[in-house]
């Protein structure tokens, strides 16, 4: 998220931030009423009257069960298009061919969105780039 947008989001005093918490629950008839939630931490559910929620949800990939199988920098992203040569865990190639657009070092695996170096950190960007790649995992399925 951007810094002045954490800054607004701080600052204003009708905003509350719940951290390590998981919604467990949404209520209402054709609105939202009541949400409820779970403190990761506590373990302690509650339910709220609230009619807007706002959820934080990507910015950080969540690849560590990848890590020996794809190559992935430190920050836990792949790194398509040819970039392997960049990461000291990066398992070699195995095709003739390079690498295609959104291709992670293993043949016939894309990633997308905030698992992919580079990205540009919006939704829009991450839906674009997996429409791509479903066009792409057809064209390499063909070829493995």
């Amino acid at each position: 998220m951007s810094r002045y947008l954490i800054q607004r989001i701080e600052e204003n005093p009708e905003i509350a931030l719940h951290l390590r918490t998981e919604i467990v629950g949404l209520e209402g008839d054709t609105r939202l009423g009541r949400v409820t939630w779970q403190d990761k931490t506590s373990g302690e559910t509650s339910v709220h009257d609230i009619r807007h929620v706002f959820i934080m949800a990507g910015a950080s990939p969540r690849t560590e069960w990848l890590r020996g199988c794809i190559a992935l920098d430190n920050k836990g992203s792949s790194s398509p298009d040819g970039t392997l040569d960049t990461l000291a865990d990066a398992p070699a190639w195995t095709l003739a061919r390079s690498p295609q657009m959104l291709e992670t070092s293993r043949p016939g695996v894309f990633a997308v969105g905030d698992a992919r170096s580079g990205n540009v950190k919006r939704v829009a960007s991450a839906v674009g780039e997996g429409a791509i790649a479903v066009h792409l995992v057809h064209r390499a399925s063909a070829e493995l």
